[in-house]
C-alpha cells in the first residue's frame, strides 16, 4: 500500500567553529516515529521561496510541526522578552504559512511543543514568552539540561478533556508527560478547543473539532513512544488521517 507523505519542518543550525555554515536539520526521532507509524517522512527546509514551499506543500498528505526555538513575538503583536532564544524569521514564515494552508485545506496537522505554539499563533493566538519569569507556578516545565536529564524524563501529569479527540486517541484522560518548554499558550485562538492542561493550568493540548485532524500537544510524545503505547497512538492516528486524505 502506498504510504502518505508527511512533511516535517526543519530548523536552522549554524555549525560551531565555522564561518556561519548553515544547515537545515530535524530531531531524528520525529522522522523515526512517522516511519514507524506508516508514513513517509520528508524534511522541509526553512530557507526556500514561498512558491517552492507552496509546491512542496501541495504534494504532502500531512504536516508535522515539531519542537524548537521561539517564535518572533511580533507575530502575535507583542514586544520581545529578553528570555527569547533561537528565533528564526525564516522558520516562522515557513511554519505559519504551512499551518494556515493546511487548516484552510483540511490537511492533517500534528504539532509538538513549538508546534502547538505555531498553530496557535497562525490562528491569531498569543504566547507567554517565558514561564519562569511571567507565571507563578511550582511546576517544572523543562528538564534542567540535556547533560543532566533525559528528554523522556517525566515531569508532570496532564489532564485531558474526556470529550476530545485527544482523549479518544490516547484512550485516557490522565497521562504522565515529559516537558521541554519555557513558553506556553496565552490567549488561545478562538477557533481552537483546549483539550489538555497541566496541574498549574498551562495549556497542554488543542485541536480543531471542525477539521479531520488538526491537533497539537505541548509535550514531546516522540520521546515517550518506547515506554508508553498511548504516545504511539498519536502518531498512528495522525498518519492514518493523512492516509485517508491521500486516498480521498
Amino acid at each position: 500500500m502506498q504510504r502518505p507523505l508527511i512533511g516535517i519542518t526543519a530548523y536552522n543550525y549554524i555549525r560551531p567553529n565555522t564561518n556561519g555554515w548553515r544547515y537545515d536539520v530535524c530531531y531524528g526521532k520525529n522522522a523515526a516515529v512517522i516511519e514507524e507509524a506508516g508514513g513517509l517522512p520528508v524534511l522541509i527546509p526553512s530557507m526556500v521561496s514561498l512558491d517552492t514551499l507552496r509546491q512542496t506543500y501541495e504534494r504532502l498528505d500531512g504536516v508535522l510541526l515539531p519542537g524548537g526555538g521561539d517564535i518572533e513575538p511580533t507575530r502575535y503583536n507583542t514586544e520581545p522578552n529578553t528570555k527569547l532564544f533561537d528565533v528564526s524569521a525564516e522558520r516562522d514564515e515557513m511554519e505559519i504559512s504551512l499551518a494556515q494552508w493546511a487548516i484552510e485545506d483540511d490537511l492533517p496537522v500534528f504539532g509538538i511543543c513549538r508546534g502547538i505554539q505555531v498553530l496557535n499563533v497562525a490562528m491569531g493566538g498569543s504566547l507567554v514568552q517565558d514561564i519562569p519569569t511571567q507565571l507563578e507556578t511550582n511546576l517544572r516545565h523543562s528538564i534542567t539540561s540535556p547533560e543532566e536529564e533525559a528528554r523522556h524524563k517525566i515531569l508532570h501529569d496532564v489532564t485531558v478533556e474526556p470529550d476530545s479527540r485527544l482523549a479518544e486517541i490516547l484512550g485516557d484522560t490522565t497521562v504522565p508527560v515529559n516537558s521541554l518548554h519555557h513558553q506556553s499558550l496565552q490567549s488561545v485562538a478562538e477557533r481552537a478547543k483546549i483539550t489538555a492542561h497541566a496541574p498549574d493550568g498551562i495549556v497542554e493540548g488543542i485541536e480543531l473539532p471542525d477539521k479531520h485532524f488538526v491537533l497539537a500537544v505541548q509535550w514531546h510524545p516522540e520521546d515517550l513512544v518506547a515506554n508508553d503505547a498511548r504516545m504511539n497512538n498519536l502518531f498512528t492516528a495522525f498518519v492514518q488521517a493523512a492516509q485517508a486524505r491521500m486516498q480521498a
